[in-house]
């Protein structure tokens, strides 16, 4: 198309028609509309050549194009998450504590208290608890701390001379090269490596906590109006029955957090009476112990059962065997019949899907993955029965 200048003092398309240009480049036109020329398509395909057909989107090039494209767009997604996981992980997590607490809030706001009020409470009362765990650690800690720093010439004498049992494990393994001599420097550079790395690793840790906490804090703060922009996305025709599915999926991740404290309390009280009836030392400390970790699904248990096993031995080999026989038998006890009954009457699953859903969510996310595990097998069997089962009914 030929752009043709407009003459001083006219307006664009004042032009009469009789005054359009008979021909362009040899091409004939059809009319002129505000200084453009239009050819006629025949005669423009007279002058330069038949139009060729359309680009075929089965090509090989087309398809191989737009495939490539969607791959790399897919690659540069998945790196952009893989760099985020550590913050999703995170807020996730913060989330579901939220989520998770909503029903202690939602309790605290029905007997007349403001929302802001009633979330500074549960942090108090979830701070008192870490306090009094602190509280109850740092004593024992710090006496065994300066016990082992008074004792630390003496086993080096006994390291150096071969003498006591730390002499004498030390010459039975072989250890004497490595710990004076040649190899001393490459253990102090690893013990300095291994120091270093524990070092950020805790920092990390550290910082990754804060920031749940605050995190969990606002969500807490929020929910309701995070709910309420998320139901906005739903038409309006069914928005009704999403805020009543997300209610009911909200009580039971309550549910399940509710569930979750119980049974740690009951394995801290049980804690608590094997220890004191064995005269086994700090035993409030170490039942505190063991209920904060056993509130982290499938492993919890386990490593609290491994560190009071080795803290019963100052009480002699037998009572330490006994304490790990112990907490074997709690831990097939609470995983197959204490939790799954439990998750029963608070997150209204069957145990058999309780026990299911721990085992996949912790082989496919760990930790994690355990412990989300049973909310959201709640939640797909929520949606299973009201959606799900009642469209296949109408089918």
């Amino acid at each position: 198309m030929i752009l043709r200048p407009d003459t001083p003092g006219e307006e664009p398309g004042d032009t009469p028609e009789a005054e359009a240009p008979a021909e362009v480049a040899g091409v004939p036109v059809t009319e002129t509309k505000r200084g453009l020329v239009i050819p006629k398509a025949a005669d423009f395909e007279e002058a330069y050549g038949p139009l060729g057909r359309p680009f075929s989107r089965h090509s090989p090039f087309y398809v191989g194009f737009w495939g490539f494209l969607g791959v790399a767009l897919a690659y540069v997604v998945y790196r952009a998450v893989a760099d985020i996981s550590g913050v999703l992980l995170v807020i996730g997590v913060a989330l579901f504590l939220a989520v998770g607490l909503e029903p202690a809030v939602d309790w605290l706001v029905r007997r007349g208290l403001g929302r802001g009020l009633a979330v500074v409470l549960i942090i108090i009362a979830f701070l008192a608890v870490i306090g009094g765990f602190v509280a109850s650690a740092v004593p024992p800690i710090a006496h065994e701390v300066s016990a082992l720093t008074a004792r630390l010439p003496r086993y080096r004498h006994e390291v150096a001379t071969g003498q006591g049992w730390l002499g004498h494990l030390v010459r039975r393994l072989h250890l004497a090269s490595y710990i004076e001599g040649k190899n001393a420097s490459k253990v102090k550079s690893s013990l300095e490596g291994g120091a270093l790395g524990a070092g950020r690793a805790l920092a990390s840790a550290t910082t990754a906590i804060i920031s749940g906490i605050v995190l969990t804090i606002y969500f807490l703060v929020a929910l309701p109006r995070v709910k309420r922009m998320a139901l906005n996305l739903v038409p309006a025709s069914r928005r009704e029955r999403a805020a009543a599915l997300t209610e009911e999926t909200f009580s039971r991740v309550g549910g399940f957090v509710l569930g979750n404290v119980l049974t740690s309390i009951v394995s801290g009280i049980g804690t608590y009476i094997w220890l004191a009836a064995f005269g086994v030392p700090y035993p409030f400390l170490l039942a505190l112990f063991v209920a904060l970790l056993d509130l982290i699904p499938v492993i919890g248990s386990t490593v609290a059962g491994v560190v009071v096993s080795l803290v019963a031995l100052v009480r002699g080999l037998p009572i330490a065997l006994g304490t790990a026989c112990f907490y074997i038998a709690y831990r097939f006890f609470e995983d197959y019949l204490l939790t799954p009954r439990v998750m029963g009457h608070t997150v209204r699953i069957s145990p058999g899907l309780t026990i299911i859903a721990t085992l996949i969510g912790g082989t496919l996310l760990g930790l994690v993955g355990a412990l989300v595990a049973i909310p959201c097998a709640a939640t797909i069997y929520l949606l299973l029965e009201e959606v799900v089962y009642p469209r296949m009914d109408q089918a």
